[in-house]
């Protein structure tokens, strides 16, 4: 390959680069919730909020992902949620937040309850919380526990 094509091929790679790394946002945040507790549920919030609000303020871009899993499923739980009013707002106002119910706790209740339990709209299942704490780590996201 000539110089003149390595070069080349170099500078789109640069540029590249540079392009996929702007892409990124400048921050990115996985918010745990393992207790059935309204404290932490709106400490939980406001800690997304107040993120977000830091972020926005300096003009950068932060994602948030708010994991449930155990008892901490109640948040994301349309029938027994203390907090799925405020989860709605915020929502409908920031869209780089997203809400993870843990499918394994969802089944065990549903096991244990003899019915449905169904989730708030906002609430996407994964299959593990566990795991998806873990997988956002791996992708560097920052791990906060309120």
């Amino acid at each position: 390959m000539s110089l003149k094509k390595r070069a080349t091929l170099a500078a789109a790679a640069l540029t590249l680069s540079a392009t996929l790394a702007w892409a990124e946002p400048a921050a990115k945040v996985a918010i745990h919730v393992d207790e059935d507790n309204v404290k932490t549920m709106n400490m939980a919030l406001n800690n997304a909020a107040n993120i977000a609000k830091h972020y926005n303020s300096m003009g950068q871009d932060v994602v948030i992902e708010i994991v449930t899993y155990g008892p901490g499923v109640h948040m994301l739980r349309e029938d027994t949620s203390p907090v799925k009013d405020r989860i709605s707002m915020m929502s409908l106002e920031m869209d780089n937040i997203k809400f993870s119910a843990c499918l394994n706790t969802v089944q065990a209740m549903k096991q244990k309850l003899q019915k449905d339990v169904p989730l708030v709209d906002e609430a996407t299942e994964v299959a593990s919380g566990a795991v998806r704490l873990m997988e956002l780590q791996y992708d560097g996201y920052a791990y906060l526990r309120p």
